[in-house]
């Protein structure tokens, strides 16, 4: 193979002609086949003829890998010794820009050979070889083999055993893989790394770009040595570790006049990493670094002086002082850590941690030009959506929070009385003595609370005077970081602290916009512990808060945003206000287009639905059109993707919806309640139509002339909750039509049958609007809901998808893809069929829908067969239903796919009805479902001619088996209503006796505080359930436990269609089968009219 054609071919992938690189590309493809290509690669990479060939060689290299591994992780083919070697060279040698990408192979072949199969091994030897000939190392100028290279390579092998390897072992010892590493290479590199530190640090003036860059990648290396575990070789040198390392953190500089050269910002990352590196060792390794810690906390001290610049750092110098914040919390969590800290703490205090939490001129500043960044930094809440680990907020102000936290709740030596105490108390009666005697408080309450009651409360005559609102800024972000002490204190101590300390703010005749915001965050971290007398208090504060509008020369969204977090956090916390229409009030007041504080409120508004419950659920038809008239006006006339700010509202109309639904009162029997909630119905469903049809149907209208359209698919589980909504709202045919449902349900049916964005609940409430589309259909007849009318002229003649059969391609897919809703996918199945009423017109609409079904149903069942589970039963139930239905169809639909289907399918069956099946047969409608589609098999079976198979055996013993069980079910049913009514009579005078006596003697079981080691036992084991396959997902419970609908199958006389078979092919299925004695007693005890046919088997 041409290494210039492979050449000239990654050039053309550079191309700005997309048909070039398509073409390139494809080629490129089909040249992948060869042997050689990865080694055509490899050279290009190392010495193509520009920058941009060299990584695009790398990075198709890199892709090509990639795609090699298998499913469990292994490569597909053994990779060459000799290609590893030529890998290895060429990392040692390629620029900066090719290592990045290059680097990203060699991390595939490690993890794939390296670490899971350990069969690399030259690789230690040969790694530990190149660093020491490296060209720093070696003081060989000429030398290809380049230090920096060397050092990302051992980086990228270290990578993955910065975790723990293999979940299925609850402690997992150290690999011998990276046993080695540490014995080859880094304990050599320690000591090298030692004199490295001198040399880098003995520069004070100036920093060296290169030798910067080493240092960082070998404390990278260490942190994923040490991160999981600890290998044997490298305890030893840890002593001479953190020495360098703090020689390092002590060469920082904080003082913003130093010019911040490229040199140094790496010196900055690598002192991070030094730290990361103790937390590391402390939180980890704890016998390998008690007798560190001193000399870290005198080092992190040092750093932690510069927080009162805090307003002056920059990002990277913020983290650094963050991260030593975060060194002594993890140090105060230890043993010793009490005795190593407490004499620091007022240093802490005074010198650290507070000035990180006063108020700065960067504050102010991020609150008006980024205001969303700001509120994350500071005033975080549920409500605000953070995806993923973002380091830019772990701020050092959080980080002093979390440590003046940990400080707070530490406790100092026991607490004794005065001489004059002691004397008085001896004179008391025993058991009287002071109850603090010999306590140990919090040191919350001895040191925390004191120091910042030092600091004045704002007020109108102090509130021009900069320094006391800046300083009590920081006050209340304390307070916000005290939730567990507080939680220890007695109710009247935090009463008093929120009515002393937080709530004047808000009676202030002056707005202070920062501090309201601040006290907002607070109340709600406050939120577990506050006492419920101050609930008015704390709601018209809040409230207040929430409304506050924009000021002149201060924007006071950051208030609004974190008076709805601090309220949803009471209600998460059962903090009621004493009145819900206010709230509602002024948060739908507030919604509008603006797209961030309206998505929050949105929030907070189902919140308070479901938090409300039947207090809220009263104002609800006045609060759903009120929420429909703000979110019509943001719905986009073109069919694009909808904003935030309507999705969110669609959520919490959902919510609106189901609360709604869920509130039927009792006395609902009475005229006047029931008048009115049917009027509440009414408008509720009137105003969720009009939204669906501006949301989906106006866009269809708009776009009908230019050909296909169809709405975004946004919000379907909660826009089909509204749906439901709607349904549940029809009275008669003339609301049917006023409401456009069918228009409704035909955009709908189709969206769902496009839908594949699932999740594991959210498509609950697709499947209960499925359930009320047929039971609309039975009482009102649907238009287009079995057949869609031709489309008018001048679109071309032929039919669109009705609204069952997007339903149904919605259904198979479910059952097909995925398990979670399999359960409910397949009752939908029984209830498609069976309900409806299909007539010979429509009849082929049925059999499609039979045929989709039947075939995804078989398709899932094969995949899951080998071992029986739960999801056995809907599946085979499933299939039953559509043999039933057309049994020549579906028999050929399950031969098709594999030989002897029926078999099979009709086998599992009869497992079902077996004691050893676990997940048995126990609903009427499910037993009932058997024993036809058995009887039709059996039928089937003698009609045509295979009356001395096996399988007509086993089919007629089941349906026997089928049948007694299905009589004992019926019997067992008649009993338990007799006896239930019993009971009831029995026991309604003794109900109120019961209860009080239960709440006496039941008291709350302690709740178990799982230890480290039962958490890791319990994880191991579901792991190892997960690789074996023995883990299915199966979806909820309660899907498991509802009746099958067999609509006009109900009518069918089981009983008879049995009794009648046997009837009238007795002579083959009895006198020319060996039957069973015990089954055949068991049948006649429960049909003893079939003992004639019987009696030459017994």
């Amino acid at each position: 193979m041409e290494v210039a054609q492979i050449a000239q071919l990654l050039s053309e992938t550079l191309s700005p002609n997309s048909n070039v690189v398509r073409a390139a590309s494809e080629a490129l493809e089909r040249l992948s086949v060869w042997p050689d290509f990865p080694f055509s690669l490899l050279s290009i990479a190392a010495g193509g003829e520009n920058q941009g060939q060299k990584v695009a060689a790398a990075t198709y290299l890199k892709n090509f890998t990639r795609r090699s591994i298998n499913d469990d992780g292994t490569l597909s083919s053994k990779v060459s010794k000799e290609f590893k070697d030529q890998l290895m060279r060429a990392l040692l040698q390629v620029e900066p820009a090719v290592l990045k990408v290059l680097v990203e192979a060699f991390r595939v072949i490690v993890a794939a050979e390296f670490v899971k199969q350990d069969s690399w091994p030259e690789l230690v030897p040969d790694l530990r070889s190149a660093i020491q000939n490296s060209n720093l190392i070696s003081n060989n100028a000429d030398c290809q083999w380049k230090t920096i290279n060397a050092l990302t390579v051992l980086h990228a092998l270290l990578r993955p055993f910065q975790y723990f390897l293999n979940p299925k072992v609850a402690k997992e010892s150290v690999s011998p893989q990276l046993e080695l590493i540490a014995k080859e290479v880094l304990v050599p590199l320690l000591s090298l790394f030692h004199h490295l530190v001198e040399k880098a640090l003995a520069t004070h003036d100036r920093t060296e770009m290169e030798m910067e860059k080493i240092l960082l990648t070998v404390c990278k290396c260490i942190y994923f040595a040490v991160r999981s575990h600890m290998p044997s070789t490298l305890a030893p040198v840890l002593p001479s570790l953190c020495r360098d390392l703090i020689a390092i953190l002590g060469s920082l500089s904080f003082d913003c006049a130093v010019n911040m050269e490229d040199g140094y910002l790496v010196r900055l990352k690598t002192g991070k990493r030094s730290l990361l590196i103790f937390c590391a060792f402390i939180s980890r390794h704890r016998k390998h670094s008690d007798k560190l810690m001193p000399d870290i906390i005198n080092c992190v001290l040092n750093i932690l002086k510069y927080s009162r610049n805090i307003s002056e750092l920059d990002f990277l110098s913020d983290r650094v002082v963050s991260l030593a914040f975060d060194v002594i919390s993890h140090i105060m969590e230890t043993g010793p850590g009490w005795r190593l800290v407490s004499p620091h703490f007022t240093f802490l205090l005074d010198t650290a941690i507070f000035p990180a939490l006063v108020m700065n001129e960067k504050d102010s500043a991020e609150w008006e030009e980024d205001a969303d960044e700001y509120i994350r930094k500071n005033l975080p809440s549920d409500l605000e959506e953070i995806s993923g680990w973002r380091e830019d907020l772990f701020t050092a102000r959080k980080s002093a929070i979390n440590l003046l936290g940990v400080i707070s709740m530490s406790k100092g030596p026991p607490v004794g009385t005065s001489s004059s105490g002691s004397s008085a108390s001896s004179k008391r009666k025993k058991g009287e003595k002071d109850k603090r005697y010999g306590q140990r408080r919090f040191m919350g309450e001895l040191f925390v609370l004191p120091f910042l009651s030092k600091f004045p409360i704002p007020s109108d005559a102090n509130a021009s005077q900069t320094r006391i609102l800046n300083d009590y800024y920081g006050v209340l972000m304390a307070y916000g970081g005290l939730q567990d002490f507080l939680r220890e204190q007695e109710p009247g101590y935090i009463t008093s602290l929120v009515c002393t300390r937080v709530l004047p703010l808000y009676k202030m005749s002056v707005c202070l916009p920062y501090l309201v915001a601040s006290a907002n965050w607070v109340l709600g971290e406050l939120a577990p512990c506050l006492p419920e007398e101050m609930s008015a208090d704390v709601y018209s504060s809040l409230l207040k808060a929430l409304a506050m509008p924009d000021k002149e020369d201060t924007s006071c969204y950051p208030v609004r945003v974190s008076a709805a977090g601090a309220i949803a956090k009471l209600l998460e916390n059962d903090y009621a206000p004493p009145e819900w229409l206010p709230l509602l009030e002024v948060v739908i007041g507030r919604i509008s287009n603006r797209d961030e504080e309206s998505s929050i409120l949105c929030q907070l508004l189902s919140s308070i639905v479901e938090a409300g419950d039947e207090n809220v659920a009263f104002h609800i038809p006045y609060i759903v059109s009120s929420l429909v008239g703000a979110i019509s006006k943001l719905i986009p006339a073109n069919p694009e993707p909808w904003s935030q700010v309507v999705e969110q509202g669609f959520a919490a109309l959902a919510v609106m919806a189901q609360s709604w639904e869920n509130f039927m009162p009792e006395e609902l029997e009475q005229n006047e309640l029931s008048e009115k909630w049917a009027s509440g119905r009414a408008t509720v469903g009137r105003a969720f139509s009009a939204l669906l049809q501006q949301a989906w149907l106006s866009p269809v209208h708009q776009l009908d002339q230019e050909g296909e359209a169809s709405p975004p698919p946004s919000c379907i589980e909660d826009a089909s909750t509204l749906l439901l909504s709607v349904m549940l709202s029809v009275t008669g045919s003339n609301v049917l039509l006023e409401l456009k449902v069918s228009e409704l349900l035909l955009v709908w049916a189709d969206l769902i049958a496009d839908w594949h964005a699932w999740e594991e609940t959210e498509d609950l409430s697709v499947f209960n609007c499925i359930k009320e589309v047929v039971n609309l259909h039975s009482k009102y007849g649907l238009e287009n809901f079995l057949v869609r009318r031709m489309p008018s002229p001048p679109a071309p003649p032929v039919p669109e998808r009705s609204i069952i059969e997007g339903i149904g391609v919605f259904v198979s897919e479910a059952i097909l893809q995925y398990p979670s809703a399999t359960w409910r996918a397949c009752s939908m199945v029984h209830l498609l069929l069976h309900v409806p009423s299909y007539s010979s017109e429509t009849d082929g609409v049925k059999q499609s829908l039979a045929i989709a079904f039947s075939r995804g149903a078989f398709s899932r069942f094969r995949e899951i067969r080998s071992k029986p589970c739960s999801l056995w039963k809907p599946l085979l139930l499933a299939i039953s239903s559509c043999y039933l239905c057309y049994p020549h169809v579906v028999e050929g639909i399950l031969e098709k796919g594999e030989g002897g289907g029926c078999a099979i399918w009709a086998s599992a069956l009869g497992f079902l009805l077996t004691s050893s099946c676990q997940y048995g047969l126990s609903a009427t409608s499910e037993i009932k479902l058997i024993v036809m589609a058995l009887s039709l098999v059996v039928e089937r079976l003698l009609g045509l001619g295979n009356s001395s198979g096996g399988l007509l055996h086993d089919c007629f013993i089941s349906l026997l088996e089928a049948s007694v069980r299905l009589k004992e079910v019926l019997e067992e049913k008649e009993g338990d209503e007799d006896d239930g009514e019993a009971e009831n009579d029995d026991n309604d005078d003794d109900d109120d006796d019961d209860e009080i006596e239960d709440y006496d003697e039941e008291s709350e079981p302690e709740e178990h505080e799982e230890t480290e080691e039962e958490f890791l036992d319990r994880y191991a084991k579901a792991a190892a359930a997960l690789e074996n396959g023995t883990v299915i997902e199966e979806g909820d419970e309660e899907d498991q436990d509802h009746e099958t609908e067999l609509g006009a199958l109900e009518e069918v006389d089981q009983r008879r269609v049995v009794l009648s078979l046997i009837e009238k092919y007795h002579h083959v299925l009895i006198q020319g089968q060996a039957l069973s004695l015990q089954v055949i007693s068991r049948f006649l005890n429960a049909y003893p009219e079939c003992s004639l046919y019987f009696q030459q088997s017994r």
